[in-house]
């Protein structure tokens, strides 16, 4: 057990060193940070110097960093904002989900990929990494210009066509009624959204209002992180995406 620990740590030392050393040096060519970062994950990944191995092992790290970056993003969003931005989101970001799948699954299917698989190639390739486009955006402080703004509307509106998405891929080469299994899924997925976003719009002021009474800045960090921790684990459970579950917790602390 000590030696597994102790790789671990040797691991989490050799990424900040491969961070501390790839991003400031891409950054400082004009690059940006994120080509920093997959340059640092290349070169101690199994096809580079081969520090890591198991990248399987390392892969909840890297999903707790997204499910983080996303609450982050979520805070600084206020619900009257995000209600504003409801004809971007829904507009901008069923056009290109749809345009984009079609598109792909054209070309797929061309080349002479089943229809099946063509469209989970669609599906797969409508959508882009929230991560990488935020980091790129907020790194040239373009995330409140115009273009910043669709972009942004655009990656909200994918991770939300995530979680019909997840639900339709297992159920395109299953037998029996795909169409009322995909129901099925979509309601759960609804209610679990549903009764996180009713339990946090009137649980969650309350209940920081007791945190900040009991003073402390570790109490209130925690409840925090307990928060944020609590969304993504309820999403993970219900097979929704933990980033936006931390998303939706963000969304409704912006307010508190």
């Amino acid at each position: 057990m000590a030696k597994d620990t102790s790789m671990t740590l040797a691991e989490l030392v050799a990424f900040l060193v491969a961070v501390c050393i790839a991003v400031p040096l891409f950054r400082r060519f004009g690059f940006g940070s994120v080509l920093g970062y997959l340059a640092a994950g290349i070169a101690l990944g199994p096809f580079g110097l081969a520090l890591v191995e198991d990248v399987d092992e390392i892969l909840h790290m890297s999903e707790f960093g997204v499910v983080l970056l996303l609450f982050i993003i979520g805070l600084e969003l206020k619900p009257s904002r995000l209600w504003v931005m409801r004809r971007p989101v829904f507009g901008l970001g069923t056009a290109q989900v749809v345009v984009t799948t079609v598109l792909v699954t054209a070309i797929a299917a061309w080349a002479g990929l089943d229809l099946t698989i063509a469209v989970v190639v669609g599906l797969g390739l409508a959508l882009s990494s929230t991560a990488f486009v935020l980091q790129i955006l907020a790194e040239k402080k373009e995330l409140n210009a115009q273009h910043g703004r669709a972009s942004f509307a655009i990656l909200l509106f994918q991770d939300l066509a995530a979680i019909p998405i997840l639900a339709i891929i297992p159920l395109l080469g299953a037998r029996g009624d795909p169409a009322g299994n995909i129901l099925t899924q979509g309601m759960q997925s609804a209610a679990v959204i549903a009764a996180l976003v009713l339990g946090g719009r009137y649980l969650l002021k309350p209940a920081f209002r007791i945190v900040a009474g009991l003073g402390g800045h570790e109490i209130f960090t925690a409840a925090a992180l307990l928060v944020v921790t609590g969304a993504a684990y309820v999403m993970d459970v219900a097979v929704i995406s933990m980033a936006l579950g931390a998303f939706l917790a963000g969304v409704l602390l912006a307010d508190s």
